[in-house]
């Protein structure tokens, strides 16, 4: 079941669900590769979140009701597809990847790194395997270009953002929030516990793709010792603020 609401005159919103739910996040990625492989002219932009795909469109071309109808044929299109068996091309012919980021966890790129294991009551290494030993999902794509949100982090690592945000992390950054986890990708502030880097680049707006990250890709982190981390380009940070 979903449900789409007007959000503002060129902008609808389709819920999914009112929780994160990991089994919502294959749909919301078939409905939005769906969608983006149609073209329709009255389409601008498709963004999809935990719950929710927020639709931008031209009101000139759809009216908001005519929208609603687009919409509904398309979902109905969809689960026929599915139905039947046909995911590829319920998801427009996209298929999900897998995507592996190496990080180097270590004090002078993971500054919360031995703090949330005292927390915890881990030492280093625990919080390491667990973090570098699940598969993620990405749930969404936003807050900066190329930032993918990833669930979820094992329980027994799982640490609320910072009260107040730093005022600058370095890109590559690899943090945790609440059962969240994800890489920064490019500077910026930031409230994340940080536990390490990654030293590849993750958002590149001149190439295309520009992120590797699309909803419904799974992510594996494999930690990487300081060496190997300074011989891929990646550059420690002695001042955190």
């Amino acid at each position: 079941m979903f449900k789409i609401e007007p959000v503002s005159e060129c902008n609808a919103i389709v819920y999914f669900g009112d929780h994160i739910d990991l089994s919502l996040t294959p749909k919301i990625s078939q409905f939005v590769a769906y969608l983006q492989s149609l073209s329709h002219p009255a389409l601008v932009e498709v963004i999809p979140s935990y719950t929710s795909v927020l639709i931008q469109f031209r009101p000139s071309v759809l009216s908001y009701e005519q929208l609603v109808g687009v919409l509904q044929f398309y979902m109905g299109q969809l689960e026929k597809d599915l139905q039947q068996g046909d995911a590829q091309s319920a998801a427009g012919g996209y298929q999900a990847k897998i995507i592996t980021l190496p990080v180097y966890y270590g004090e002078e790129a993971g500054p919360d790194l031995a703090a949330l294991a005292k927390t915890k009551g881990l030492s280093v290494d625990e919080v390491i395997q667990r973090h570098s030993q699940p598969l993620y999902t990405v749930c969404a794509i936003g807050f900066a270009p190329g930032f993918a949100f990833l669930a979820s982090v094992d329980e027994a690592i799982a640490t609320p953002r910072h009260s107040e945000p730093r005022k600058k992390i370095p890109a590559g950054s690899v943090g945790i929030a609440d059962q969240q986890t994800a890489v920064y990708p490019n500077e910026s502030p930031g409230g994340w516990q940080i536990i390490g880097n990654c030293p590849l680049t993750l958002f590149q707006p001149d190439q295309t793709p520009m992120t590797p990250f699309q909803v419904g890709d799974q992510v594996q982190f494999t930690s990487m010792t300081k060496d190997a981390f300074l011989a891929q380009g990646g550059q420690l940070w002695p001042q955190w603020k």
